[in-house]
């Protein structure tokens, strides 16, 4: 048979690509070399709580995730988590992170100064009067700018969190867009033109997530894709361009470097990522004492933990269906270069120290861990270049796209606008 158009890779980016070409009354074929869909966006079942297993909100700039969520019925399960804040775990103490901010660099430094310290504060604070410089990486940036306790206390415990990776190893326009043309406009200050990229940014939180969890997002695709006439196929290696008779072909996988025979270096492979999910019948909890979660500084070498989120206290929606004195608490394991594999026992101490609470094996109620290899590739120089050179080998290959977060970026609100422009390109 031959198709109208092969997508390859069943990630978010493959089914939303998928969907615009089915669509468009193409016949599609989706070829997913892992038994589930959706990559890093999936859900499981905990102690009789469906959660999600992998990402659990997504960034709200451009609108265009919201945008496909009204399409696919979604809309009324938006919600934004609660406004608690979240904490930074460090060697000497624990304290909040800024409310406000990009990656951890902070708006106002002195509004960090419980974390920072005075030093540190009034170090940060200098970025305002420092004259204009720049730097390509962003960890040379903020210790620059702000000093290195901002950079050690605030920003590489966010980034280790997110990316998986350190700031000293990214470079400043692929984990920041924008934050290079603001520095310009706001003559090299860090914070005001941090300020200036959350003011021009949409009101109200950055992240929203879906009542019922963002795997929900998974399901709607794969239906709505469906009822368009599309076909999925899961368990299906694909070798080839040849394994297909196609039209057009929407290469949604870092395989696509080898599939196409290209000679322009290798993409980032990703951290391997562990994922922790604890369900504890824990009242101590209910008074959500850091606040929807935790970030680990490197330095501190009392948990193996990188980021604990009290998802519980981060969503409403979950806190009701959990139930009174019931806590969902999930923590991540593995920076650049690490391969930690954690038990519930190891998820449990850690949990403890983080939170601030005891907490025993007799409180839990179930757990689940979760491996995740080849998740969030590292926005570092090195990957930029290898996608800059895919992007100009694919561009004059006609009916062929790629894209997926090796190729956009981290996040569904990267991958979305790049999935649906991938699939444009091809009609």
């Amino acid at each position: 048979m031959t198709w109208d158009a092969v997508v390859v890779g069943g990630g978010i980016a493959g089914l939303v690509a998928a969907r615009e070409l089915a669509h468009e009354g193409l016949r599609t074929l989706v070829l997913e070399e892992r038994d589930t869909l959706g990559g890093a966006v999936t859900g499981h079942t905990v102690a009789g709580l469906r959660l999600d297993a992998g990402a659990e909100s997504y960034a709200t700039r451009g609108g265009t995730v919201a945008v496909l969520l009204g399409e696919l019925g979604l809309a009324d399960r938006i919600r934004v988590p609660e406004p608690h804040g979240a904490w930074v775990h460090l060697p000497h103490g624990d304290g909040p992170l800024p409310r406000t901010g990009l990656l951890g660099i902070p708006t106002d430094p002195w509004a960090a100064r419980r974390t920072l310290g005075l030093v540190g504060a009034a170090r940060a604070s200098l970025d305002a009067v420092l004259p204009a410089t720049g730097a390509t990486l962003l960890g040379e940036l903020v210790r620059r700018r702000m000093g290195a306790r901002a950079l050690d206390r605030l920003v590489r415990p966010v980034v280790g969190g997110v990316h998986a990776a350190d700031p000293d190893d990214l470079a400043v326009d692929a984990v920041a867009p924008g934050l290079s043309d603001a520095l310009r406009r706001e003559r090299g200050s860090l914070s005001r033109a941090v300020r200036s990229l959350r003011a021009s940014g949409p009101a109200g939180s950055a992240v929203q997530g879906l009542a019922g969890g963002l795997h929900l997002l998974v399901d709607a695709l794969v239906a709505d894709l469906e009822a368009h006439g599309g076909t999925v196929r899961t368990g299906v290696t694909v070798t080839s361009l040849d394994d297909e008779r196609a039209d057009r072909w929407v290469l949604a996988t870092p395989s696509a470097v080898d599939l196409l025979g290209l000679e322009v270096g290798r993409p980032d492979p990703g951290a391997q990522v562990t994922l922790v999910t604890l369900v504890l019948d824990a009242p101590a909890l209910d008074a959500a004492p850091r606040g929807t979660g935790v970030l680990v500084a490197r330095e501190a070498t009392d948990v193996t933990a990188k980021a604990l989120t009290h998802a519980t206290a981060k969503w409403v929606w979950l806190a009701q269906t959990a139930g009174p004195g019931r806590h969902v608490v999930r923590l991540s394991y593995g920076r650049a270069g690490e391969d930690v594999r954690p038990d519930a026992d190891v998820a449990l101490r850690d949990a403890s120290v983080l939170l601030g609470v005891p907490l025993s094996a007799d409180q839990l109620q179930g757990h689940a861990v979760v491996r995740w290899t080849q998740a969030l590739p590292r926005p570092s120089a090195d990957h930029a270049r290898v996608v800059a050179g895919v992007r100009a080998a694919v561009e004059p290959l006609p009916g062929v796209a790629v894209c997926g977060a090796w190729v956009a970026g981290n996040g569904v609100a990267s991958v979305v606008p790049d999935a649906r422009a991938a699939a444009r390109s091809v009609l």
